[in-house]
């Protein structure tokens, strides 16, 4: 079969049962694996650093977080051209590109982390590449929704954003394993000696052990190699969602050449927002850079789109002008813009509130904290509530199919409401005790309710968007909602890192609390009440 099919029509069940369940089967499936891997690779800066650290990389923990801030930041504004990908340069084309370019972080993330002499300015730009994974999910969402029938998509989207989350979790397990061991030889270097204890979720790793990290790198070629064959020659681009491709190394150029407009916004904007000891200026804030950074990006795709692709562009920037693009935003913030933020933010918060002993000096009128000989390792448990909403998201597209995408967003979001605000109180609790090891099962059974709750809202807010929007406009909204959430990978560690550091974790929760019930009323206003603007169902 071509791998430009000119007629399209899941809606149709004879055409659906006879010819496009297989296409479609078959292109979810290679979709699943290549967004998995662009999950992992955007992400691993967060594992990356600390074994950085632990075997003495003659960097600053400033500069460390520099490195994940940098990825996270990157993913979020990459998302935003990725959205448009699908339209203008056609599926096969943009996921089998997308997953191919994941090899360059990959394999330059390897080669940096051969020598602890390489600059830092080296691994800020591999990690800025590493954006790449993290943009990859935007024209994944809007490929997948263009092949199923409105029925369908529900599941389909689920499937496929659900596994592909899962991405986090297998990040965070393989990557501490396959640096025990020398797995790609004489190739890959020589060990190094951990200089600090590490760890991974089955237990402690003393220092004096050798360590491979950059492993942490290589280790993805071995899964992105066949994935980039099997989506050039096995993936399909629909005509009719995508008329004006041109070509498949003229969509190559377009794709380039949007990743290019984005990268600039968002290596300016890091730039500006990064403290002087992380190599930029630190004259904005978290609430300027963000959204500047976002406007940018949109500007500079208007203005700088070349040929065709400029009508393309202009065409989906129609989503703007519609009131619904907007409250799917809020609400996919609720749902993936918590899973990736907390993903990032629970280790620090378990690190910070649980490592230590707090106690109050009436004396002096402060917080003591001291090392908690007890503390729970945050890699021992960090991964599970990732790992459990990444689980449960098919369940939510498929329980969405069946009942209605904005009745599951309204039961999540008010669990979403209780959790958070339980969470604030637990985190209260156990940062004023000397005994904060106490509190512990109660704070990871409440992420975990609020990881599952997010993995069950991302599959339920994806089917609204595929019963409110038409075909051609689902696939952009679907990708700009998740540019938008994904900022949460950069929000979240920022709100609940800096209530850490003034002593009061618990108001950042209590704000998400408000948050999510704010877009609990949005939902019903727009969804579900008598007069709805949309009833769904």
């Amino acid at each position: 079969m071509s791998t430009n099919i000119k007629d399209w029509n899941p809606e149709d069940n004879a055409f659906w049962e006879s010819t496009g369940k297989k296409i479609a089967s078959r292109n979810l499936w290679i979709s699943i694996p290549s967004l998995l891997l662009g999950f992992a690779i955007w992400l691993m800066w967060g594992i990356i650093t600390v074994q950085m650290l632990n075997l003495g990389f003659p960097f600053t923990k400033e500069d460390m977080f520099g490195l994940t801030a940098i990825a996270g930041l990157a993913g979020a504004t990459l998302r935003i051209p990725s959205s448009f990908f699908i339209r203008i340069a056609g599926g096969r084309n943009a996921i089998f590109l997308t997953t191919a370019l994941l090899m360059i972080p990959a394999f330059g993330t390897g080669v940096a982390l051969q020598d602890k002499d390489t600059p830092l300015w080296v691994f800020q730009l591999l990690a800025l590449l590493s954006g790449i994974g993290g943009g990859n999910f935007a024209c994944s969402m809007s490929n997948i929704s263009t092949f199923y029938p409105k029925r369908l998509q529900g599941t389909a989207l689920g499937l496929n954003a659900g596994l592909g989350n899962f991405g986090v979790t297998t990040m965070q397990i393989l990557i501490p394993l396959v640096m025990t061991a020398g797995i790609f030889g004489a190739f890959a270097g020589g060990s190094m000696e951990l200089m600090k204890d590490s760890g991974w979720i089955l237990g402690k790793i003393v220092a004096g052990t050798p360590t491979f990290i950059q492993n942490a790198g290589f280790v993805w070629l071995l899964a992105l190699v066949p994935l980039a064959f099997l989506g050039f020659f096995g993936m399909n681009n629909l005509l009719p969602i995508s008329p004006s491709i041109g070509g498949t190394i003229p969509a190559f150029i377009k794709i380039l050449w949007l990743y290019g407009l984005a990268f600039v916004t968002a290596g300016v904007g890091l730039y500006l927002y990064l403290p002087p000891a992380s190599g930029g200026l630190g004259v904005l804030n978290m609430w300027v850079a963000l959204p500047l950074i976002m406007v940018a990006t949109l500007l500079l795709m208007r203005v700088f789109a070349i040929g065709e692709m400029k009508a393309g562009i202009q065409k989906q920037f129609a989503i703007f002008s519609n009131k619904h693009t907007w409250s799917m935003t809020a609400l996919y913030v609720v749902t993936f813009g918590s899973f990736i933020g907390f993903s990032a933010a629970v280790p620090l918060s378990i690190t910070v509130i649980f490592g230590d002993t707090h106690v109050f000096d009436a004396a002096s009128q402060t917080w003591i904290h001291t090392k908690n000989p007890n503390a729970p390792s945050a890699l021992t448990y960090a991964w599970i509530g990732p790992f459990v909403g990444a689980l449960i998201r098919p369940v939510g597209g498929w329980i969405s199919d069946k009942v209605g995408g904005s009745i599951v967003t309204q039961i999540i979001s008010a669990v979403m409401v209780a959790a958070s605000a339980y969470a604030g109180y637990i985190m209260m609790q156990a940062y004023q005790s000397a005994t904060p090891e106490v509190y512990f099962t109660q704070f990871m059974v409440v992420f975990v309710v609020l990881f599952a709750a997010s993995g069950i809202g991302n599959g339920s807010t994806f089917r609204t968007v595929g019963v409110i929007f038409d075909r051609t406009q689902a696939g952009p909204v679907l990708g700009w909602t998740s540019a938008v959430a994904a900022y949460g990978s950069f929000i979240a560690p920022v709100v609940i890192g800096g209530q850490l550091k003034a002593g009061t974790p618990e108001n950042a929760m209590y704000g998400f609390a408000v948050f999510y019930a704010v877009c609990l009323v949005l939902n019903w206003w727009f969804y579900l009440r008598k007069n709805a603007y949309v009833k769904n169902p």
